[in-house]
């Protein structure tokens, strides 16, 4: 939105009702400085919009009722819900294979933290930046460190970690 007003450029929306399900939101929009057009439908007015936008905010407070009845009637039907196919020795094994790929991730990622902090990274926000400018992909397979991941990498590795002030922290190996 703000580039488009830097920029005095008209705002393209493939599909009005994927841009918001909420009338005041499309309202609000309509009266920035902001010009958009929906490719769904590029001939509306302002009355279309407000009504496609009212249908839309219906259509989204009515997913979940129908969804609900939908999986009761299924269900009174005799249709057994979730995966067939999981035991229940499958779900006390999700979270420990879950586990297990942590601390995996972990394991391998600590080496680029002990280089980093020989390096002179004292913070856990001078070691996400390490780690995301050497590339090395977070647990969720991104490329962007945060201080809080850092914080779990360690704290998964039993490193110890000590709150120096407000800001910082100390990380010892």
């Amino acid at each position: 939105m703000a580039d488009c007003r830097l920029r005095r450029a008209c705002l393209v929306i493939a599909k009005l009702d994927r841009l918001a399900r909420n009338v005041a939101f499309i309202s609000n929009l309509m009266e920035s400085a902001v010009d958009f057009v929906a490719c769904d439908n590029p001939h509306a007015t302002r009355l279309t919009i407000h009504i496609l936008a009212a249908v839309a905010e219906h259509e989204r407070e009515m997913i979940p009722q129908r969804t609900i009845a939908a999986l009761a009637a299924a269900k009174a039907r005799g249709v057994k819900l979730g995966n067939p196919h999981l035991t229940p020795s499958d779900t006390r094994r999700a979270p420990r294979a879950r586990t297990a790929i942590a601390d995996g991730h972990a394991a391998d990622v600590v080496p680029y933290i002990a280089a980093a902090r020989k390096a002179g990274c004292a913070s856990l926000g001078e070691l996400a930046l390490a780690l995301t400018a050497r590339g090395i992909p977070t647990p969720a397979g991104k490329r962007g460190w945060s201080r809080g991941q850092v914080a779990r990498v360690i704290a998964r590795t039993n490193k110890r970690i000590t709150k120096c002030s407000s800001a910082n922290y100390r990380i010892d190996f």
